[in-house]
This record gives structure tokens, sequence and C-alpha cells, in this order.
């Protein structure tokens, strides 16, 4: 006769010390009500208090700064981008604007984010560095908050959620490229706007297919998808910030053919992959692209309505002469090539080769000791390759349910999704000149690989009590790792006055210099 099977103790029982403590937070209905609005506006607040802290420091145009800084106050004045006098620089700081002219110049990026950048000098000056940082610092905090919203979405998990907040609030890459009136944190925002809404139209639109549809040869074609035009909106400014907003207008448009014709097989339509493409495809592409176009359009509303934009003149048809602009742009991307010494091919950026320096400051006296004073793009290491790492146990975890036909998480491929289409378009052009800070667009893709992959190490909530303990503390003592680190860096992402020793040791590598 076989022992008794012993009876499980009571759920409660069951839970690690976090645990116990989770539920009360989150079943309990007035604490949960105070947790969920608490949680994102602390975080929030740390990410604004980082970015903003001290934000017209330095006070000069640091990196390309000189472009898109003097551009963005161009725009405000003549509604495009004007060229600008001998000595334009060293009069800017003072608000002297005096060197712009009225000519048009040549510029290689659309308007959108320069004309956000323009909103604080608009409000405060253009000789105020706080000022034409400010709107870039604000569009940097916000992306914290959208990342617990995504991340939240993905899991519906406050912790989880919370947890990716927190480390885009501290990633040194974000913090820096929120406080340097540079375009890449603005095209982060966007991106993750459009990856949101994404998220949200896979939430209610899969269920209408697959829920209706079986056993027919063609599927319901769904028109009412709103987060698909929503989506297009927001990826179509990204694309009015950076060109580089196309791969994501690209990649998220396959995303949805794909998904819908999974949808379409799961639900048995017969016909699913013409049915995906042909139908259910050419719906979505009309939700999706002409928003993206007409967002995008508008942001050169300026140089539409006026005469001396560059190129403006060279034809009668406004459009036709955008059209032309555009060929001239995109001539000069296909070309960029110079040399750069801190220039860092795509396949450099997993190994974290070659960050930027985008400001070092003048040299001072710290008593009797060498000083220095660096803003570097940087990211918390452990950061960045945990993130690269739990990339990598994601691709793996997918193609290994792939092979062995068993269900994975959706969550691991959204999260592969937007990691491709803000890395793998760089890998084709190894020889044009580019930044390992262009990876911004990159850290919050990372953040949410990493925290899929930090809930697996923590464990379920059917997994034996040891092994519970034994992933709550890793994952514990990870973050609090994280935290110190970058606590650790935060002068050389800020370009704060420390002795030239303590800036050597954050160089972990020759390359970091």
């Amino acid at each position: 006769m076989s022992a008794p099977v012993p009876l499980l103790p009571p759920p409660a029982e069951r839970l690690t010390v976090w645990g116990r403590l989770r539920d009360r937070m989150l079943l309990d209905p007035d604490w949960s009500r105070v947790v969920r609005w608490l949680a994102p506006l602390v975080i929030t607040a740390l990410a604004a208090v980082l970015r903003l802290a001290n934000l017209a420091h330095p006070h000069t145009l640091a990196f390309d700064e000189t472009y898109y800084v003097k551009d963005a106050w161009s725009l405000w004045v003549l509604g495009y981008e004007g060229s600008w006098g001998d000595g334009a620089n060293e009069a800017f700081l003072t608000g002297d604007t005096s060197a712009l002219g009225e000519t048009g110049s040549f510029v290689v990026h659309p308007p959108l984010g320069k004309w956000i950048i323009a909103l604080g000098m608009g409000l405060f000056g253009a000789g105020n560095s706080a000022a034409w940082r400010l709107m870039v610092a604000l569009v940097g905090t916000a992306t914290v908050l959208l990342v617990y919203f995504v991340a939240k979405e993905l899991t519906r998990s406050i912790v989880v959620a919370s947890v990716a907040g927190l480390l885009l609030a501290i990633d040194g890459l974000s913090i820096v490229m929120s406080r340097i009136g540079l375009l890449d944190g603005i095209l982060t925002f966007f991106l993750l706007l459009g990856f949101w809404f994404v998220l949200l139209d896979r939430r209610r639109s899969i269920p209408l297919v697959e829920y209706a549809d079986g056993g027919k040869l063609w599927g319901r074609v769904v028109w009412r998808r709103p987060w698909v035009i929503a989506a297009g909106v927001a990826l179509g400014a990204a694309t009015a910030v950076k060109w580089s907003g196309l791969y994501a207008v690209a990649g998220f448009g396959i995303y949805l053919v794909v998904t819908d014709a999974l949808a379409r097989r799961r639900a048995g339509v017969a016909f699913w992959p013409m049915d995906a493409v042909a139908r259910q495809g050419a719906a979505s592409f009309l939700l999706l692209v002409p928003a993206a176009a007409l967002t995008y359009l508008a942001s050169w509303t300026g140089w539409l309505l006026t005469a001396g934009g560059y190129d403006r003149q060279s034809d009668a048809d406004p459009l036709v002469a955008l059209w032309k602009y555009h060929e001239a742009i995109y001539a000069f991307h296909v070309g960029l090539d110079s040399g750069h010494p801190y220039a860092s091919p795509a396949w450099q950026w997993p190994f974290l080769i070659r960050p930027t320096a985008v400001w070092v400051g003048d040299d001072k006296s710290c008593g009797s000791d060498h000083c220095m004073s660096v803003i570097s793009t940087v990211p918390n290491p452990l950061i960045w390759y945990a993130g690269v790492a739990a990339a990598i146990y994601l691709l793996y975890r997918f193609v290994r349910g792939l092979i062995d036909r068993t269900p994975m998480p959706w969550t691991y491929g959204l999260s592969l999704v937007g990691l491709a289409i803000t890395y793998v378009p760089w890998l084709l052009y190894p020889e044009r000149t580019i930044f390992q800070f262009y990876t911004v667009v990159m850290v919050p893709f990372l953040v949410l690989a990493l925290v899929l992959a930090l809930g697996d190490i923590a464990g379920r909530r059917d997994d034996p009590l040891y092994r519970r303990q034994a992933g709550e503390r890793t994952v514990l003592v990870f973050l609090i790792v994280v935290v110190l680190v970058s606590a650790f860096f935060y002068p050389v992402w800020t370009g704060m006055n420390v002795p030239y020793d303590f800036w050597l040791i954050h160089n972990w590598m020759p390359t970091w210099v």
C-alpha cells in the first residue's frame, strides 16, 4: 500500500515573505488602490529628479547640440532651418541669435524633434541651456512612465512594471540622452509609444478573430482597430524625428500581419495565410501607413508654408520640392562614412565597446589633484549586459518552443520584435558613421526582456517554496547592486567635476576613455 500523499499547506503558508507582502498589497482593495497609483508616481518622480537636476550644466552646446539646438531656435523664429554665421555658438550661449540668417540650411533630419526642443526655448529663451534641454528631459521622464505602462500591459503585474520603470529610470544612457538636446531620446519615446499602441491592439483585436472565425474559409476582416491608427500616428511622429522610425513602421506592420495570420490559424480558418496577407493585411496597411504618412508630412508644415527653406524654390509645387529635398537627404545618409573618434558600428553595440563622450569639460583643480568633468553615454553596465543576456535567453526559449511545439508566452516574442526593429537594421550599414548612443532606443526593450527573465528567475507561485525563496533573493540582490552601480556612475552621466582617479575607475574597458 503506497504512502498517503501529504496535503499541501494553505496557499498563504506556501508563499515566501515577499509573496505574502505582495498579496497583501495587491489583493487587499485599499492597499491595491494605493500601490496602483503610488508606484508609477514614485518611479516617475525619481526619473524626473535624475533628469532635471542641474540640467543647465554644462552651459555649452555639447556634441550635436550645435546643430539641433540652433536649428530648433531657427524653426521657432523662421519656420525652417536657417544658416548661422561665424561665431554663432559663442554668441548663442549669451542669448545672442543675431548670427541666424534667412538663407535655408541643408539639414538631414526631419523637423519634429527640433520643434519639440524649440518649445523649451520659446518659453525660457535661447540663451538658457536648461531651456534647450527641458523638453528632452520631460520626454525622457515620460518614457520611464511609458515603459511602466508597457510592462504592466505585457505582464499584468504592478511589481514587474515597477521594476521595469525603475531600471529605465536609473539607466545611464537613458539619463544622458534625456539631459542633452539631441533627437534620440525623443525618438525613443515615440517608438515606445507606438509599441504600446500595437500591444493594446493585440489585446483587443486578436480575440475578435480567434473566437469568431472557426470553421470558415475566410476570416473576419477587422476594421475597427483604433490602436493601429494610433500606432501609425506615433510611428509617423518617430519617423518625423529621425528616419530610422521607418524601420518601426515596417517592422510593426509585419508583426500585425504575422499575429493576424496565427490568430486565424488557431481559429481554424482554412485559407489563413492568404486571409491575413491579402484581406486583413490590406486593411491593417490602410489603418497604419496613411496615419504615419500624414503625421510625417504634417511635421514639415513650417517648411511648406514658408519660402526660405532649403530647396524650397526648386519646384513650383511644394510637395515636389519636398520630394527633391528628401532625395538629397537620402543621398547624404547612404554616403555618410566620414571618420569620427567615437564611431561605433552596430556589431559592437551588444559588447558596449565604444560609448560616446558627448562632453568633456576643462580641467579644474581639486586641491592638489587633477580633475575631470565628463558626460559619457555608457549605460549602467549591469542593466545593459544583463539585458543582452536576457534577450538571448528569450530568443532561446522562443526558438526552443517553436522546435518542441510547446506554447510560449507571447510576451517573449513581442519584446524580441521591439529589439529586432531597433537594432537589426543598423547591421545593414557597417560602413556608415554611427554611434553607440543610438542604442537608447533599444534600452526600453532590453529592460522589458530583462524583467521577463527576472520573472522567470523569481519563479512562479506553484514552484516549491525553496525555489521561490532562492529566486526572489537573487532578483533582490541583483536590483540592489544595479542601484549601487547607477549611483557610482551618476557623476560621469551628469558632468560632475571629480578627481581624475575616480573618473578613471569608471572606464571598465580601455575603449571607454
